[in-house]
């Protein structure tokens, strides 16, 4: 009887008895679930990112331990002695703490940032620089929910993770947060990534708000061809200037530009091909994973969990009007006129933001193609979310 009694103690079942929150959690993650492989919400992160989220709340599973990485600090010591756990036993550290590692050493995210720029053109941004200013402009979704976030009663640090979800970066959001808030690392890629696959769902009615019927139909004018020279220079002057001017930007833009760099060069297809497609799909597996286990109950059942939600809505329809009233600025201005429209596109999500501006347009004016227009504030998104993120580490880290 002693051993069957045993035995039922080790089980689930009955370890579930001691936090029943946990099974709130494994409903929330087969939610996300349900989400990523059924309505197609950026599957590609989502999904690991809910897997983690359920193995993580599996009673008895001990997977991730939130000690190993308590106080913001990986406690090293911990991987050789073990983790000693609430009732004075000692157990070896899981499988996601070793993972996890990859998260809160910052080499994740930077890796996905490499592979990203692989992907990326930025020949529409090289060929029309003004696109730069709409990608900024973008980025004031950031900072306006930074201090909505402080009002909120958030720390600065934990405001500033907030805040990065303005920029519609999933990867520049969690190497924020798990720098800044790792507590709040769940909360806030559930809610970046969900809202980048809402950006068709999200944008339009604000794009449409603040502009006009003439507004969203200007045409404008094919771009010009851009060298391949320039498209070489770019990652280069790209890397020296923004890590000259923000050092802690460095390791986001420097990766970005170094796989923009194998797209262009041309020399090294194989690391080209490698690094946008085997390395980044091993890279998304472990930092989805990773970062899903961090959302135990105790980090996601919580007021600030919606708090963050709510800004993070406010914070991506910000960077959206951002872009497009700097759009209509800029019109008073300019002999030739930009659609504002592609202001929006300012956000990262890339190329989902541009085809949004693609589609609307296209609504009002049949003839208009305004596509790799809205990529040039599209990729500019993506510095500028760098940059923002480097802006906040070199204030709060």
């Amino acid at each position: 009887m002693d051993a069957i009694m045993k035995f039922l103690e080790s089980t689930g079942f009955y370890m579930i008895t001691d936090n029943p929150l946990q099974l709130v959690m494994l409903a929330i993650s087969c939610v996300l679930l349900y989400l990523a492989i059924v309505k197609k919400f950026e599957p590609m992160l989502l999904l690991p990112i809910a897997f983690g989220m359920l193995l993580t709340n599996l009673p008895g599973a001990g997977m991730y331990h939130a000690e190993v990485f308590e106080g913001g600090h990986v406690h090293w010591d911990m991987f050789a002695n073990g983790v000693t756990l609430a009732d004075g036993t000692t157990e070896a550290v899981g499988l996601i703490d070793i993972l996890y590692l990859g998260v809160k050493l910052g080499v994740y995210p930077c890796l996905i940032f490499m592979g990203v720029g692989c992907m990326t053109d930025f020949a529409p941004l090289i060929a029309n620089p003004k696109s730069l200013l709409l990608g900024a402009a973008a980025q004031v979704g950031i900072f306006l929910t930074y201090i909505l976030a402080t009002v909120f009663g958030f720390a600065p640090n934990a405001a500033a993770s907030i805040g990065i979800i303005g920029g519609a970066d999933g990867p520049t959001a969690i190497f924020v947060t798990s720098k800044l808030a790792p507590e709040l690392l769940g909360p806030i890629a559930v809610a970046a990534y969900s809202y980048m696959a809402l950006v068709p769902v999200i944008q339009p009615p604000i794009m449409k708000a603040l502009t006009t019927k003439k507004e969203r139909m200007i045409q404008m004018k094919t771009l010009r061809e851009v060298s391949k020279t320039e498209k070489i220079l770019f990652p280069i002057v790209v890397t020296i200037f923004v890590s000259f001017m923000l050092p802690s930007a460095a390791s986001l833009v420097g990766c970005l530009m170094l796989g923009n760099l194998f797209r262009e060069s041309g020399v090294v297809e194989r690391l080209n091909k490698t690094a946008q497609n085997e390395l980044m799909n091993i890279v998304t597996i472990f930092l989805g994973i990773s970062v899903g286990a961090t959302a135990t109950a105790e980090n996601f059942l919580n007021l600030e969990t919606i708090k963050i939600i709510v800004l993070g809505v406010l914070a991506f329809a910000a960077a959206t009007a951002g872009g497009v009233l700097l759009a209509k600025l800029m019109n008073l201005f300019l002999k030739e006129k930009i659609n504002p429209l592609i202001g929006s596109a300012g956000v990262s999500a890339v190329p989902m933001a541009a085809r949004v501006s693609q589609v609307v347009g296209q609504k009002e004016n049949p003839r208009n193609f305004l596509l790799m227009h809205a990529m040039g504030p599209n990729v500019a998104g993506v510095i500028g979310s760098a940059v923002a993120a480097g802006v906040f580490l070199a204030l709060f880290a």
